[in-house]
């Protein structure tokens, strides 16, 4: 039963929806169907209210539980992202650390859904999405709205996007951020500075400076279309074994992370490379010409000597 206390129910699907928000209804929220669905929701959240209230979180257990989950390698290598805003690199935790958090701390509530779909003032298509993070002991609640237009931005420009799946997809991307920006509202600061805190120490002690690992993560990056050249610029030294330390990869984490999550861009971080072109060969060139001079000269005395054969 005390296991049941600590369960956290995310919200994944953007189908699911709270009946403690307010906000608009989903579309068919007329039908008997939807009707019978915000029931069912409405008495499963209420039971989640009366077994935290019966099994309330141990704020010290859980902390404990938190710290060992940072302990893995695995969750401390997605924990933070890293962007850089007014010429300042800026960290804080991701929506990987985010949600793990918030399932040690136990009885709590998060997730993301999609309220309707419309067409703005600009005739595009767009989701009106909600992302949420209830505490089931307090009652205390984080939500946000926002409208997220089916486009995608590319170098090539923008286009519409009309397949589900994309539509999911980027719904599911847009609404993430939001989440874990709810999540973070609810859970107090200084616990989830204890998980940051407790990441960094699992990323230094497992981060291993060699030649193997160094091409991986310049591998990684080549695929983001960032090049060794502009990793060593970034870094001020060269990437090799002998020069990095296991911070330089541990930025380089954040900098992956960032980037990966759509939080920032390669450009934002990373100078483009210069493009240099040849210097003028001068000596060459007067070589060039005197030579083409001297060809132009012998074919004119050969069209003379012709020209005077013929006459």
């Amino acid at each position: 039963m005390n296991n049941m206390s600590n369960a956290v129910a995310t919200v994944a699907d953007a189908q699911i929806a709270p009946s403690y928000n307010n906000a608009p209804a989903p579309m068919y929220a007329g039908s008997v169907q939807q009707s019978a669905l915000q029931t069912r929701e409405q008495a499963e959240i209420q039971s989640m209210m009366v077994m935290a209230k019966q099994f309330p979180r141990d704020e010290m257990r859980a902390i404990e539980n938190i710290k060992r989950a940072c302990q893995r390698p695995t969750l401390a290598k997605k924990a933070t992202y890293t962007y850089s805003k007014g010429g300042s690199d800026v960290s804080g935790p991701s929506i990987h650390l985010a949600k793990a958090i918030l399932k040690c701390w136990g009885n709590a509530l998060s997730g993301i859904r999609e309220l309707e779909q419309r067409v703005n003032s600009q005739g595009q298509t767009e989701s009106l999405v909600e992302t949420f993070c209830l505490d089931l002991e307090t009652n205390y609640k984080e939500i946000k709205q926002f409208s997220v237009p089916h486009v995608r931005n590319t170098r090539k420009g923008t286009y519409r996007i009309e397949d589900a799946r994309e539509i999911y997809e980027l719904v599911a991307n847009m609404g993430a951020r939001r989440e874990r920006a709810c999540i973070l509202s609810v859970i107090q600061q200084d616990v989830v500075d204890i998980a940051v805190e407790e990441c960094q120490k699992t990323l230094e002690q497992n981060f291993q400076v060699t030649d193997e690992s160094i091409k991986a993560w310049l591998d990684a990056f080549a695929k983001l279309g960032v090049t060794k050249s502009q990793i060593e610029k970034r870094l001020q030294r060269r990437a090799n074994a002998e020069s990095m330390t296991p911070a330089n990869l541990v930025n380089l984490q954040g900098i992956y992370n960032s980037i990966r999550d759509g939080m920032s861009t390669p450009a934002e971080w990373f100078e483009p490379e210069e493009t240099t072109s040849a210097p003028a060969n001068t000596s060459g060139n007067a070589k060039a010409a005197a030579a083409l001079n001297a060809n132009t000269k012998v074919q004119t005395q050969n069209t003379e000597a012709v020209d005077g054969n013929l006459i």
